[in-house]
């Protein structure tokens, strides 16, 4: 038995918004991605609502956008199921399953049907509100926001056959049950970002907050059995010793999985009894070797966030064990808070381990969310969901089976994106806007363009370095993201190089074939590129139409081609004073001759026959082929860097890289 479909209606910026899981298994684990304000906190306070908290009441702002002004507008033609907030879980079972809670919710006794939908609603008494601001003569809309919560019926319970009952006129067919029956079907258990711990020593009593939540672990692990509190009680008046080998007893789980967490070797749990009220206030976290005892707030703030959330994670395992429902939901928000990469790496993969141990026990569905590259780069692709606001709703996509179908047909980009996302940049999940390049001159220089592209812009909006940009090197491989961003719909800026090429035919000969070649040439005598990313993003037609290709390479060369989405843009050499380079490299050179001249023999580094550097020079491949080493690109950049930082030279801009900061900026 497991949930296989969460829909959400109206709730914030979940206007109408489906997360899909496994259908044909229960997904042990879900992990909620997507940038900042895309709806996973809102997603998992709505659970919140609905199951936890009978007096955590929604509210007006709880509502989307769309249906506050519809509730400003309210009278007696408005329809109360078109304002309500919903939530629908779809459960599917078996035969093997025990059927005695959920049965309570079977509405087709057909053998062959397998689902159980269950709706949540939070509606509001129309009527009464109605009646209500007849009485307000002023401000009605301010009423409405401060009052709506006492206009809210705020948890109604439906189960239902088909997605139609939900229309106004088939309403009848919903079957009202209770939030008890919920409970004996389903636990819920979450554990928030918010955690009361801190690694000051002015913070009250949020210095304590593992030892804290020992006292809990320990009340939740032995609240029907008072022996245990006889047995310490008396082992106060001898020595606190005795408690310590109790004490570890107690604890094995959550030091064990301290110690594959965080590797520390003598965390322990003492006893600080000071009198005989049992645990409250009076047992604590410690580090150190026996001897010398440190208390717990003077430990990182890292690892007291990791050892608060393990000991929250054993608590909630117990709630699980000593409550088993057929049906039991961990939510855990943010994990990664205060915590450095190495701890979430860590995390991410221990975390697994749990959830496994407790699956051997009680039958756990546990939702993560997260904006820790670290922690989704060690995770199963297929268990990534990803949420993305689009036009004022929140849309959840998943990752692996949804790319996958567009990476058809090219199943090694598919598996080389799953690799580089898993060892290199996670991070593009979370991007707000994606800088790629493809090579290492450009990479060592890109960060002074940025520099200097701020300071000609006076809106604080529009510069680059105020804003989430993900600056990726990916070599030659950015035609393999291209359905990975369109997926995702990322604002996307790919630098490259046009890397113009001309055909040559050596005719054949009574020893010989005909050959074909296509070396690199200047852009003036070119009649293709052998830039693949290129090709990709901007759809080269095939080779056999070569007339079509010759148009193709014309629009190419006078940069009037676009990707197909409005989230891509390629950025390669434009003609600028007179010149049109083919790389990187001779498209800078043309436009800094003048400078480079001046310091070719003092800063300069990576280059060669200096004596071709002349101001009369107009022909900047071949200068560039001669001047640059071979193996001196790097050598090159990073003494061109080195003499902007210092101040001797500022560079001028190649015009398609400052034109794609520009495009990108916005």
């Amino acid at each position: 038995m497991f949930i296989s479909k969460i829909k959400i209606k109206n709730f914030r910026l979940l206007k109408d918004t489906t997360l899909l899981l496994n259908e044909d298994g229960k997904q042990e684990l879900s992990l909620l991605i997507g940038r900042n304000n895309s709806g996973k906190t809102s997603f998992i306070m709505l659970f919140d609502k609905f199951y936890r908290h009978e007096s955590f009441k929604f509210n007006f702002y709880d509502f989307s956008t769309s249906l506050r002004n519809k509730i400003y507008k309210i009278d007696d033609n408005t329809v109360s199921e078109d304002l309500s907030i919903q939530m629908i879980l779809e459960i599917k079972y078996d035969a093997n399953d025990s059927l005695e809670n959920i049965s309570d919710f079977i509405l087709d006794l057909d053998p062959t049907t397998n689902i159980v939908k269950i709706l949540f609603e939070c509606s509001i008494d129309k009527d009464k509100l109605i009646k209500d601001l007849l009485q307000v003569t002023k401000n009605q809309e301010k009423y409405i926001e401060k009052n709506l919560p006492d206009y809210l019926i705020n948890k109604n319970i439906y189960v239902f056959e088909n997605d139609t009952d939900l229309e106004v006129g088939n309403r009848k067919n919903l079957v009202k049950k209770d939030i008890s029956s919920i409970r004996n079907l389903i636990n819920f258990q979450v554990i928030h970002a918010k955690r009361n711990v801190s690694s000051s020593e002015t913070t009250g009593n949020g210095k304590r907050a593992l030892s804290e939540m020992t006292t809990q672990y320990f009340n939740k692990e032995h609240k029907e059995s008072s022996a245990d509190f006889f047995d310490i009680n008396e082992a106060i008046t001898t020595m606190d010793s005795t408690l310590d080998d109790k004490y570890q007893i107690h604890f094995e789980p959550f030091l064990a999985n301290a110690k594959k967490f965080l590797d520390i070797k003598d965390l322990r749990v003492v006893s600080d009894l000071e009198s005989k009220q049992l645990f409250t206030n009076h047992s604590k976290i410690v580090y150190g070797d026996g001897s010398n005892n440190l208390p717990e707030h003077l430990n990182g703030l890292g690892y007291l966030n990791i050892l608060y959330l393990l000991l929250q994670i054993e608590v909630k395992r117990k709630y699980f064990l000593d409550d088993k429902k057929d049906i039991n939901l961990l939510f855990i928000e943010e994990p990664e808070a205060h915590t450095h990469p190495q701890m979430q790496y860590v995390f991410s993969q221990k975390i697994q381990e749990i959830i496994r141990e407790i699956n051997e026990k009680v039958n756990l569905q546990t939702f993560i969310s997260t904006h820790s590259s670290h922690i989704v780069s060690q995770c199963n692709f297929s268990d990534l969901r990803y949420f993305k606001l689009k036009d004022g709703n929140i849309t959840i996509k998943n990752f692996y089976i949804d790319l996958e179908l567009k990476y058809k047909g090219k199943e090694e980009y598919f598996k080389f994106l799953k690799q580089y996302l898993t060892l290199y940049s996670s991070e593009l999940f979370f991007a707000e806007k994606i800088i790629f390049i493809e090579g290492t001159t450009e990479k060592m220089l890109l960060p002074y363009f940025i520099s200097q592209y701020d300071k000609s812009v006076n809106d604080l909006e529009n510069k680059i370095s105020s804003q989430n940009i993900s600056i990726i090197e990916v070599g030659a491989n950015s035609k393999v993201f291209k359905h990975f961003l369109e997926f995702l719909e990322i604002k996307t800026l790919i630098i490259t190089d046009i890397d113009t090429t001309k055909l040559v035919i050596t005719p054949a000969t009574a020893d010989k074939k005909e050959s074909l070649c296509n070396p690199a040439c200047p852009v003036v005598d070119g009649d293709n590129t052998s830039n693949y990313s290129i090709k990709e993003f901007l759809n080269i037609p095939e080779k056999t139409k070569t007339t079509e290709i010759a148009e193709w390479f014309k629009k190419l060369k006078s940069n009037s081609l676009h990707d197909d989405s409005n989230y891509i843009k390629i950025a390669y050499q434009i003609e600028e004073l007179g010149y049109h380079g083919r790389s990187f490299e001779d498209s800078f050179i043309s436009l800094n001759l003048k400078e480079i001249i001046q310091y070719k023999d003092d800063g300069i580094n990576g280059i060669q026959h200096k004596a071709e550097l002349v101001d009369s020079v107009t022909d900047f491949y071949n200068l560039t082929q001669k001047v640059l080493k071979s193996d001196g690109k790097s050598e090159f950049a990073s003494s061109l860097l080195f003499l902007a930082l210092i101040g001797k030279v500022e560079w001028k801009t190649p015009s398609y890289i400052k034109e794609g900061l520009q495009w990108i900026a916005k």
